[in-house]
């Protein structure tokens, strides 16, 4: 099984979430101003002022990913324009940084959901239907550590990063909305529970005792992946087709195929906008 050097960001969604928390935000008025103009992974942090997509990147290519996909809208000028700096100051070296396009359907206001932006991302590049690769949110810093995991060669198909949730900083009512993890003794995915209920989580606890879960960050084996992601349901809730359960419907079609990697950090994110003032990036 050859290296994976192929990383997958997606950050084509309206960051509806984020901007609703703006108003009531205690952040200052430029900062509001400033994460109302770009999508959230554009946002300036820390004391250089950069994107949370820089740290990101970086700590990709920091462990051997020549290949990056920014997964974004068609009309989203603000990441052209990045990537454009980025490039006219070799800041990424000779890194191949491409975009692929969530198109919205004509039926639709927003876009599809996780699972479609994977899938249309494989079609314009059909080489990825050819082999492994990483895929991630584009509002999370995962660590270099995290990505060097993904990209070993292992003895399943797909992988994914199972967070342990004592090690997760967020507030409950944040951790209390992950989805858990039940994996077999052999550390190989079982399935994806979306926001089990309190009473019903400890039973999903791993052989070391915690509890796991996914902070949307894995690796797949694009040909056995992309039929999945073609027939994927829409969820009857959230009108969308999400790349969990693209997941789940391989894995229980395959089972034992989707090897879990324990790991226990925290993951920095951006949700709301009070998590803007809370990045810690050098």
């Amino acid at each position: 099984m050859k290296e994976t050097v192929s990383l997958l960001i997606m950050a084509g969604g309206a960051s509806s979430r984020m901007k609703r928390s703006l108003k009531d935000s205690s952040i200052t008025e430029e900062l509001k101003k400033q994460a109302q103009a770009v999508h959230k992974s554009l946002i300036p942090l820390g004391v250089n002022q950069r994107p949370l997509l820089y740290y990101l990147i970086n700590n990709a290519v920091a462990v051997g990913y020549t290949n990056i996909y920014l997964i974004t809208s068609p009309e989203n000028k603000a990441f052209h324009d990045q990537l454009a700096y980025w490039k006219q100051r070799q800041i990424f070296g000779d890194v191949n940084i491409r975009f692929a396009s969530q198109h919205v359907p004509s039926d639709r206001e927003k876009p599809l959901g996780t699972a479609d932006a994977v899938e249309q991302a494989l079609e314009q590049y059909p080489e990825l239907q050819k082999t492994q690769f990483t895929v991630c949110n584009g509002d999370n810093l995962y660590s270099s550590a995290v990505f060097q995991r993904l990209k070993e060669p292992r003895k399943a198909p797909h992988a994914l990063i199972s967070y342990a949730r004592s090690g997760l900083n967020f507030p409950d009512e944040r951790i209390a909305k992950f989805a858990v993890m039940d994996i077999d003794s052999e550390g190989f995915l079982k399935n994806i529970i979306e926001k089990p209920a309190a009473s019903e989580v400890e039973q999903y606890k791993d052989t070391t005792g915690e509890i796991r879960v996914s902070m949307n960050i894995f690796s797949f084996d694009g040909a056995l992946l992309y039929p999945y992601l073609k027939s994927c349901p829409i969820h009857p809730e959230r009108n969308e087709k999400e790349l969990p359960e693209a997941l789940r419907l391989m894995n229980s079609a395959d089972p034992q195929k989707t090897i879990c990697i324990p790991v226990k950090e925290h993951l920095p994110d951006l949700t709301s906008a009070e998590d803007i003032s809370k990045f810690e990036v050098e």
